[in-house]
C-alpha cells in the first residue's frame, strides 16, 4: 500500500466546508502543514481557489468566511511561491485600460499554482488608483514589449473584439541570425502554425553586425510562437530562442513588441504607442 506523500514543498489540498463559522485561513491552517502567515502569502500570490455555487475563482482575502458546502483548493509549490515578480514599466494609464512594457521573464498569465509574477497582477498592485486588470492578449514569457491591460470585463471584451477582427496594428523588433538585407521587402511568411493560417510580414531589415539582422515585423494573426516559428522555418531563427533557435544561447530572446496602433473602443480616438 502506497504511503501518503509527506512532501510539504509541493502539494494540493481540496477541502469542503462542513460549517459556516470559519475563515479561509482558519480552514487551511487546520488542514495543511502551512502556518497562517504562509497561507496568507500563498493566498495573496493567487494559489488558493474558492469553489461555490457561483463558480470557481481565486480567493485572496484570508478573513473571508467560507460557507457550508463551499470548497477551498490550495495549490502550494514552495519554489513558485519564492519567485519574485519582475518590475514592469507603465507606458500609459488611460483609465479604462493601461499600456505596459512587459520585461523578459515576466508571465502574461498565471496558473493554478499562482499568479504573483504576472503582468496583470503587477498592474493591480502598482496602479494608482488600484483597479482589477484583465488580459486581452499575451506575450511569451521570453519576449518583451507592449501589452494592453483592460480594467473592466466590458473593456476587456471590447479589446478582444479588436484583436479577433484584426483591427489592431502590431509591430515587433526581432534580431535574427544571418544577413537578411538582400531580401525583397515586404517579405511575407505564411507557414501554418499548429495547423492554422498564420501571417507575418517583414517590413524592414537592418544589418547590425556581420551575422545579425534587426527586423521589423508586422503580424496579421496571433498564433502561439508565430514569429519565432516563422523565422526559424525561414532559416533565420531569433537570437536567444531556446525553443526554435540554434545553440549556444548567450542572450535572452531578442524579440520585442514595440508598436501598437488602434481605434480606442471607448472614445473612438486613434491611439498609438511605441518603444
Amino acid at each position: 500500500m502506497a504511503k501518503p506523500s509527506t512532501d510539504n514543498t509541493h502539494f494540493e489540498k481540496h477541502l469542503t466546508a462542513t460549517c459556516s463559522d470559519l475563515t479561509a485561513v482558519e480552514h487551511l491552517a487546520q488542514n495543511s502543514p502551512l502556518s497562517k502567515q504562509k497561507i496568507k502569502q500563498t493566498m495573496n500570490n493567487g494559489a488558493v481557489w474558492l469553489e461555490s455555487e457561483t463558480g470557481i475563482h481565486r480567493i485572496r482575502r484570508a478573513k473571508k468566511v467560507i460557507k457550508e458546502n463551499d470548497s477551498l483548493h490550495l495549490y502550494y509549490d514552495e519554489a513558485i511561491q519564492k519567485n519574485e515578480p519582475i518590475a514592469a514599466e507603465l507606458i500609459a494609464d488611460e483609465g479604462d485600460y493601461s499600456i505596459w512594457n512587459k520585461p523578459y521573464g515576466m508571465y502574461s498569465q498565471g496558473s493554478k499554482w499562482g499568479d504573483h509574477c504576472t503582468i496583470y497582477r503587477w498592474a493591480e498592485e502598482h496602479l494608482s488608483p488600484q483597479r482589477p486588470a484583465f488580459l486581452v492578449h499575451r506575450l511569451d514569457r521570453a519576449a518583451s514589449g507592449l501589452m494592453i491591460l483592460a480594467h473592466s470585463k466590458k473593456v476587456a471584451t471590447a479589446f478582444s473584439a479588436l484583436f479577433e477582427e484584426r483591427q489592431l496594428q502590431k509591430q515587433y523588433i526581432a534580431v535574427v541570425e544571418g544577413d537578411l538585407t538582400e531580401i525583397d521587402l515586404p517579405e511575407t511568411l505564411d507557414k501554418e502554425v499548429d495547423g492554422k493560417p498564420a501571417l507575418s510580414k517583414i517590413i524592414a531589415a537592418t544589418l547590425i553586425d556581420n551575422n545579425k539582422t534587426q527586423l521589423t515585423i508586422e503580424i496579421k494573426t496571433g498564433r502561439k510562437h508565430q514569429i519565432r516559428k516563422h523565422l526559424a522555418a525561414f532559416g533565420h531563427p531569433i537570437i536567444g530562442d531556446r525553443l526554435y533557435g540554434n545553440a549556444p544561447f548567450e542572450d535572452d530572446l531578442q524579440l520585442q513588441a514595440n508598436f501598437l496602433k488602434f481605434k480606442c473602443p471607448i472614445t473612438d480616438e486613434v491611439k498609438e504607442y511605441s518603444l
